[in-house]
């Protein structure tokens, strides 16, 4: 996905870490990456048209990444918001970087990038390009990948490897998992691929939860 160079090198600067000019260092920058790669491979498994204009999502997976960091470039240390709060806090935020300093790209990129960033959180997006992006974002939580994120967030929080394994059996036995399946995706073929990273994460967690009783820890 391509999207105009001079307001996408704008998103990726502010998104560096302090003292850094590389985009490259930036987890905020991979992190936008990785989610316009797996925006591009549903597109390839043809969830939706292969012929789809998906431009403005690179610039949605750049933006979401804003509220996740404070002006001092570091994390809201225990800050947890949902995705319409991260959502509308993107919107305004891209708003504001595209009206200053001078030019910050295509009218109409930015445009539809904003109503992206509106539809996001809906229960029933009005356009595909929006479910496409609230089932790449929901894909998250699911997977090894998931599993780790957790075990990250829970580190930023002075959380313990006991609490991720609480954690992880609290979620199977209130059902967690089978409510987001059924209300967390828009596309069947997104579903079915969280379904089997959930198998693959429910394998990874037991072993964690059976360690940590072996070591009497739970």
């Amino acid at each position: 996905m391509q999207v105009d160079g001079e307001l996408k090198q704008r998103l990726e600067s502010w998104l560096c870490i302090p003292g850094s000019r590389n985009p490259e260092d930036s987890r905020f920058v991979q992190d936008a990456r990785r989610f316009c790669a797996r925006i591009s491979a549903m597109v390839r498994r043809k969830v939706v048209p292969q012929d789809t204009d998906v431009t403005s999502l690179e610039l949605a997976c750049l933006a979401l990444q804003l509220p996740v960091r404070n002006h001092s470039g570091f994390l809201a240390r225990g800050a947890r918001s949902s995705l319409r709060d991260r959502a509308e806090q993107a919107a305004e935020m891209l708003v504001g970087l595209t009206n200053s300093g001078g030019r910050g790209g295509p009218e109409r990129d930015v445009e539809e990038t904003i109503q992206l960033l509106q539809q996001v959180y809906q229960r029933t997006p009005e356009t595909d390009l929006a479910k496409l992006l609230a089932d790449a974002l929901n894909l998250e939580d699911f997977g090894v990948s998931g599993l780790v994120a957790l075990a990250v967030a829970s580190g930023r929080n002075e959380g313990t490897v006991g609490q991720v394994a609480e954690g992880c059996v609290k979620r199977e036995e209130y059902g967690y998992w089978e409510a987001r399946l059924k209300d967390g995706f828009h596309f069947e073929p997104v579903r079915q691929l969280a379904r089997k990273r959930l198998e693959q994460a429910r394998k990874m967690a037991a072993l964690l939860v059976a360690e940590l009783k072996e070591d009497g820890a739970l």
